[in-house]
């Protein structure tokens, strides 16, 4: 759709200037959302600035290993471009160690923190749907819907505008539930869940969705997988909030 855009004569990709910008704005939104449930917005910052640059370098470093032999001859091509040439899954696995282990090491409330740094996640997946649509490298299937959009001359469902709206709905149940005195741990447990089912029926709508060699979609398989674990966990959750529901009354 808009791979790159013009300014004064320089064409610069979407996607890197969406990634800059995302990054910075999803940082700000975790400072922000941090300050929301009183916990420290210094720390959160810091962890998610941590994560991120473990990702991204990790990503790039992991993809220079993989394709050692097109960068040993020119080791400034290792840094320099950096528009492209990352490993996604490697990144976002570096990104979760790294994150990890700084809260851990600053001792970080584990269910706070992870109340503080959620929105901040769906932010940055938004980014990377909102990337898809401009940028061009994701597609729906062909449809006939009303709100269908012409791709490359071809009417197919538009799977981003659905997933940027599931985000939307995500990020406002964490908002709603945050008005309130939930238990330290339930909005990132229930914004995960319902934005996992989001993507878990959504990527059913992709048509160059990421397969494995079965022709499983390995989105809906991460998102299945986090929707379980979210689930297990929430029932965990439900006696004690039940509990502190009467005591409240």
């Amino acid at each position: 759709m808009y791979p790159s855009i013009n300014l004064g004569g320089f064409a610069l990709p979407t996607a890197g200037l969406l990634y800059i910008f995302g990054a910075y704005f999803a940082l700000s939104v975790i400072e922000k959302t941090a300050v929301r449930v009183k916990h420290d917005a210094e720390e959160i910052y810091a962890l998610g600035t941590v994560t991120l640059v473990a990702g991204v370098v990790g990503a790039r470093l992991v993809f220079v290993s993989e394709y050692w032999a097109a960068f040993s001859t020119n080791l400034l091509s290792i840094i320099w471009p950096l528009n492209t040439g990352y490993n996604t899954w490697a990144g976002l696995f570096i990104a979760l160690v790294a994150g990890f282990f700084y809260a851990r090491g600053k001792q970080m409330p584990a269910a706070k923190t992870l109340d503080a740094i959620g929105p901040g996640l769906v932010f940055g997946l938004m980014i990377i749907s909102l990337k898809d649509f401009l940028a061009g490298p994701g597609y729906g299937v062909v449809s006939t819907v009303p709100w269908a959009i012409s791709q490359f001359g071809i009417s197919r469902h538009p799977v981003q505008i659905y997933e940027l709206i599931a985000g939307l709905i995500a990020l406002g149940i964490w908002w709603q539930m945050t008005r309130h005195s939930a238990q330290d741990g339930l909005p990132f447990l229930v914004t995960t869940a319902v934005y996992s089912a989001s993507r878990l029926y959504l990527d059913a709508f992709r048509d160059n969705a990421w397969l494995t060699t079965n022709g499983l979609h390995m989105w809906q398989i991460v998102s299945f997988i986090f929707l379980i674990v979210s689930i297990f966990f929430l029932r965990n959750y439900l006696p004690s909030a039940q509990t502190q529901s009467v005591a409240e009354n």
